[in-house]
């Protein structure tokens, strides 16, 4: 717009408080693939003087050249994302689990704090596969991946370790209350009714196993080790259950 100082929309609360005047104004949205990215605005010319159509034109080649560049740039964000998460749940995958278990070991020597970890593996999964088929069995997935999220803190890592696995790396936490917080996993796991949106109303339980550094390793290796281990002792036995090795 060539002089807008006149128009009370332009007057705003932000222009007087800073004694600014707002006179010429170009807006230009920033479009890729009929999509919205975003939109540029270009408030008075250094001159005094209105904006023309070559500073229209000029600017709309710089904005088509910006689209190119933030839509590059989702992407590369996007395949980033995709390179650490589990196509499935949307967790973490284990590429990422074993850059966070190195971090975060590094940091509780530093720190001189407990690390835990809580292995977890679903019940009689095989059984929903076999009576209700493969999709109904990733969409059970995906919903215990969201109550796992629910039931931890934001600094707790979730990751699907693969198939019907998960893996939770709580950072700080002492043995005992990562005991406590892989109960009330399980307690959340056994209590919660699976797919009620898609007119099931199934069950599930699930066997957790836990260890903790320093208390029970002294490396990402042994820590993984230890806390599945745990967790199968519990498969092979009661099932729906809490076993650490602490």
């Amino acid at each position: 717009m060539p002089d807008v100082s006149a128009d009370p929309r332009f007057c705003s609360t932000i222009d007087k408080k800073i004694d600014f005047k707002t006179k010429s104004l170009m807006c230009l949205p920033i479009k890729s693939r009929g999509n919205l990215l975003g939109v540029l605005e270009i408030v008075n010319k250094t001159t005094n003087e209105p904006f023309t159509k070559d500073d229209l034109d000029i600017m709309m080649r710089l904005v088509d050249q910006a689209a190119v560049a933030i839509e590059r740039a989702l992407l590369y964000q996007k395949m980033a994302e995709q390179s650490i998460t589990d196509d499935l749940t949307k967790l973490f995958n284990t590429r990422y689990l074993d850059r966070t278990l190195e971090i975060e070991i590094t940091r509780s020597k530093r720190y001189k704090t407990s690390l835990a970890l809580i292995f977890m593996d679903l019940d009689h999964f095989k059984t929903v596969n076999d009576n209700y088929g493969h999709l109904i069995g990733s969409k059970l997935l995906v919903e215990t991946g969201e109550i796992l999220i629910k039931c931890l803190r934001t600094v707790d890592i979730v990751a699907r370790y693969g198939g019907d696995e998960f893996v939770m790396v709580l950072p700080q936490t002492a043995p005992q209350s990562a005991i406590q917080i892989a109960e009330r996993l399980r307690r959340a796991i056994e209590r919660h009714v699976f797919l009620k949106k898609e007119g099931y109303s199934l069950r599930l339980t699930a066997s957790f196993g836990v260890a903790s550094y320093p208390e029970s390793a002294g490396s990402k290796e042994e820590l993984l080790r230890l806390a599945d281990e745990a967790m199968y002792r519990v498969k092979h036995q009661t099932r729906n259950g809490v076993y650490a090795i602490v």
